[in-house]
C-alpha cells in the first residue's frame, strides 16, 4: 500500500553511531522517534550526540537542538516500539544470525504496511528476511557515515522486496534530506564502501613503503582528487580529460596503460607491523585532539563543502534573468 503523506513515526533500533546519526536527523525533520535500545543511558547518549552534533542538523537558526529530545520515546520493547510506527530503521551488528532474529521478531510484531529499512553494509534484503514469513517490505537503507551529514544512502532491494516498497524508501530518504541512489544488484558491500576499500587499500601499501606518511597521503587526497570528487564523479572527470573526444578519447590514447597500472597497485599484508606502522602516524598526527573536536571540525568542513555545492547549483542572477526563465 501507498502512502500518500510522508511517515511521521519512525522506529530507530540500535544506538550506537550509525543509530543515533539516524536518530538525530529523523528528530530534525520533525518526526517522532521511538528508539530501540538496550543500552541504559540511551537518553543521555542522544542528548549527547544533539550537543556534539547539532551544529551539522538542518535546523531554523536559534534552535536549540536539545529541544528535539521532545518528540524522542525511548522504548526498551520492540514490540511495543513497532505498534503503529510507519518506518523502521534498524542499525545493529552486522551479524546475520542476530539480524535474521531480529527480523523474525519484527515480522510478528509489526504493521503489514511498516517500511523495514536496515542499515548494514554487507548483507542483502533475501539474507536479512530468510527467517520471515513475508520479507517484501523489507529494503537496505545503508547510509555512508555520518548519516546526519553525508547524503548517500544505498538502497538496495532483493529477489522477493516489492518494488513499491524500494520506492517508498527513495521517496523517505529524500524526505529527509538525503540522495538515495538505487542499487540494482545487491554485491559484497556494496558500491560506496567498494570505491573506499580500493582507495584504502593503495593508501596504506603507499605508506607502508614509505612513499608517504599518513598525514601527506591525507593531504594529497583532500588537495587532488578528494576536491574533484566532491564535485563531479569518476567517469565525468576522465569525460572531461578527455578534451572535446570525451571519455572515449580518453580511454583509448591517455588510458591505454590502465591495465599495466592496475596490475602494479599493492596488496599490504595486514599484520601487526602494518597496523602499528599506521596507527602510530595517524595519532601523531589526530591524537592532539579529542573525538568530539574532530568530529566537530569535520562536520565544519563538509557543511561548507556542502553548502557551496547548493550555492553552485543555483542560478546566477544573469541565468535568471529574462528570457531564461524555461
Amino acid at each position: 500500500m501507498e502512502r500518500t503523506e510522508p511517515p511521521r513515526t519512525v522506529v530507530v533500533i540500535g544506538a550506537g553511531t550509525i543509530g543515533l546519526g539516524w536518530t538525530m536527523l529523523f528528530l530534525a525533520h520533525g518526526m517522532r522517534v521511538r528508539l530501540n535500545s538496550r543500552r541504559a543511558d540511551v537518553e543521555e547518549s542522544v542528548g549527547e550526540a544533539l550537543r556534539t552534533f547539532g551544529q551539522a542538523l538542518p535546523l531554523p537558526d536559534g534552535t536549540d537542538p536539545l529541544s528535539l529530545l521532545a518528540l524522542l520515546e525511548v522504548q526498551p520493547s520492540l514490540e511495543e516500539a513497532l505498534r503503529g510506527a510507519d518506518v523502521l530503521q534498524e542499525n545493529i551488528p552486522d551479524d546475520l544470525e542476530l539480524k535474521q532474529e531480529l527480523y523474525e521478531r519484527v515480522h510478528g510484531a509489526a504493521d503489514p504496511s511498516t517500511l523495514l529499512l536496515s542499515s548494514t553494509s554487507k548483507f542483502s534484503p533475501d539474507d536479512l528476511g530468510k527467517r520471515m514469513g513475508d520479507p517484501r517490505r523489507l529494503v537496505v537503507g545503508h547510509p555512508f557515515n555520518p548519516p546526519h551529514l553525508i547524503p548517500l544512502v544505498e538502497v538496495v532491494g532483493g529477489e522477493r522486496t516489492e518494488p513499491t516498497a524500494v520506492q517508498e524508501a527513495m521517496e523517505f530518504y529524500r524526505a529527509v534530506g538525503r540522495v538515495p541512489v538505487h542499487i540494482r544488484r545487491a554485491v559484497p558491500a556494496f558500491v560506496a564502501n567498494r570505491l573506499q576499500s580500493a582507495l584504502l587499500r593503495e593508501s596504506i601499501h603507499l605508506v607502508r613503503e614509505g612513499v608517504v606518511t599518513v598525514t601527506e597521503l591525507d593531504t594529497i587526497v583532500t588537495q587532488s582528487i578528494g576536491l574533484r570528487w566532491s564535485t563531479i564523479g569518476p567517469f565525468h572527470a576522465f569525460h572531461l580529460g578527455g578534451g572535446p573526444g570525451g571519455l572515449r578519447q580518453w580511454l583509448t590514447h591517455l588510458g591505454t596503460g590502465l591495465e599495466r597500472g592496475w596490475a602494479g597497485l599493492g596488496q599490504p599484508p595486514m599484520g601487526p607491523d602494518t597496523v602499528d606502522l599506521l596507527v602510530q602516524q595517524t595519532d601523531e598526527a589526530y591524537g592532539h585532539a579529542t573525538y568530539e573536536e574532530l568530529a566537530a571540525d569535520r562536520d565544519r568542513k563538509h557543511l561548507a563543502v556542502l553548502r557551496a555545492l547548493d550555492d553552485g547549483e543555483r542560478p546566477s542572477a544573469d541565468e535568471a534573468g529574462p528570457g531564461n526563465d524555461r
